[in-house]
């Protein structure tokens, strides 16, 4: 038993003395030591040199309090060793050289062997080593279609134009790369777990820019492959953006614990998922930038509304914002832990 098992207490719908909290995109620019690092090594570097990722991991756990550490890394990692020529470029975001676009692109990509993304591995090592069980370390990865996204666009987009037009226009190429794309999040995953991972949250980042009827077509089968062949040693947290008119369909795809944005109300989105999973999220990331009392406000909002539930991990309903204040992330943080032991007591 490590000392604060909270947020894996929550992850099983176990009770708990106050609600679990950490945020996505913890570890990040808003933070002054993250820029320190920043200003002289590059992002790329930062994530594959190991201890520099593990000294970016224990930083918001150090200075926050959250309940949880997310490893430092990004989602697109896996992809360089299937073969992509991946760059990170100056106010561009990444850029994929060689982007995949039939059924040719598609045969040339690899599925990867575990050790492919060996920092990664050896941070994990490391963190948790730093950590000394102080809290649990989450890993994660990209689910196979925000991984698609960026390999047919060759890069960030608003429209998803090239990508929906191969999945229309040659669903075989298609189902052919989100297959491929399943076994290598499934095996980068494991990983993972195998070097000291305590949950994993798989990242559907853009899939709301999908119709439901088309996340069940082309989507589901592939993000239900990669549940279905985790470890089950480790909670499994299913994260997907904007997609709160089809959370039946991400329940169906797997997940113990089904992660929320800011767009649906906490309750209705419990009313929908039912009491076989637990629930992650949802703040607005922009209330951050309210002052502490609004910040209070908002955090008692979604927690009354869960009203000490067991199986509810407070998160933002997507990433931290750059230049968010430090000081009310913490002030959020020290919110939730009040306020969520106020209304666990009631009950």
């Amino acid at each position: 038993m490590i000392p604060n098992d909270r947020f894996l207490r929550a992850c099983r719908r176990q009770p708990v003395d106050r609600t679990p909290i950490w945020l996505m995109r913890q570890a990040g620019r808003y933070m002054e030591e993250y820029r320190a690092i920043r200003a002289t090594h590059g992002f790329l570097e930062m994530c594959k040199t190991p201890e520099l990722a593990c000294e970016v991991t224990l930083q918001p756990v150090e200075r926050l309090g959250v309940d949880a550490a997310i490893l430092f890394a990004d989602i697109l990692l896996p992809l360089e060793p299937m073969g992509l020529a991946i760059e990170f470029a100056a106010d561009e975001g990444p850029v994929i050289r060689n982007a995949v676009r039939n059924t040719a692109d598609v045969d040339r990509l690899r599925v990867i062997d575990p050790e492919d993304c060996w920092f990664v591995l050896e941070a994990i090592k490391l963190t948790r080593k730093e950590l000394a069980g102080r809290v649990p370390l989450i890993g994660f990865a990209g689910a196979p279609f925000t991984l698609a996204s960026y390999i047919v666009e060759g890069g960030a987009t608003r429209t998803y134009k090239l990508c929906k037009t191969l999945m229309y226009n040659d669903p075989g190429a298609w189902h052919a790369l989100m297959d491929k794309l399943a076994d290598v999040v499934t095996v980068y995953l494991n990983s993972q777990i195998a070097a000291g991972v305590q949950a994993i949250q798989l990242f559907d980042s853009w899939v709301g820019n999908l119709a439901p009827q088309d996340y069940r077509e082309y989507v589901l089968p592939h993000s239900a492959k990669v549940f279905a062949n985790l470890d089950r040693s480790v909670p499994h947290i299913h994260f997907a953006n904007q997609a709160g008119t089809m959370l039946d369909l991400i329940k169906e795809a797997g997940g113990g614990v089904i992660g929320l944005d800011w767009r649906i109300d906490m309750d209705t989105a419990i009313a929908r998922l039912g009491d076989d999973v637990a629930i992650q999220g949802n703040l607005d990331p922009m209330v951050l930038f309210a002052n502490p009392d609004v910040i209070r406000e908002k955090a008692r909002g979604i927690l009354e509304r869960v009203g000490g539930r067991p199986g509810h991990v407070f998160n933002l309903g997507h990433g931290i914002q750059k230049d968010t204040p430090v000081e009310h992330v913490k002030a959020l943080v020290e919110a939730v832990h009040e306020i969520s032991a106020e209304i666990i007591g009631r009950g």
